[in-house]
């Protein structure tokens, strides 16, 4: 069940998308937070300016999560991202051993928003699916109704 400090952390993942489309970026943002509000790391989109298409907010935080910190600390933690984790930063925050993510626009939405445009092929597959095939439960939160998550998209696609 999401909280104030869920919500505080969650506009934070937004105004760090806003960031990274500022930085030139797709506009995605995702923060690691303690159960208490920490923010313990913070990461955005670099697909354009890294020229990686694996550079989405997520798997960059999980890299640094991953050489900072033990699985059995992070299944203690919440990312929390912008948008729901695409497949492959699904996979990301499994292999890391997050326990719980928090998420605000859709998969499905972000779909919708973006269509068939190049820039972001959307797959219309949820993280709760992949995360389903695993070993181990991942409590997932979301999507959680922000208009500032569907704003920092605004435009961005077309």
């Amino acid at each position: 069940m999401l909280n104030e400090i869920d919500l505080e952390l969650l506009n934070q993942t937004i105004a760090i998308a806003a960031q990274s489309r500022e930085n030139g970026n797709h506009p995605f943002g995702a923060l690691l937070g303690t159960r208490d509000g920490n923010v313990l790391l913070a990461a955005e989109n670099t697909v354009v300016t890294d020229k990686d298409c694996t550079g989405h907010a997520e798997t960059n935080l999980m890299r640094m999560a991953s050489k900072k910190y033990f699985p059995e600390f992070l299944q203690q933690c919440t990312l929390y991202s912008s948008a729901e984790p695409c497949a492959m930063c699904a996979g990301a925050i499994y292999w890391g051993g997050v326990g719980r993510v928090v998420f605000a626009l859709s998969e499905k939405e972000l779909l919708n928003m973006t269509g068939a445009n190049p820039k972001n092929p959307t797959l219309n597959l949820s993280c709760q699916e992949v995360f389903k095939r695993g070993q181990r439960e991942i409590i997932v939160e979301g999507p959680v109704d922000l208009a500032a998550a569907r704003i920092v998209h605004a435009g961005f696609w077309d």
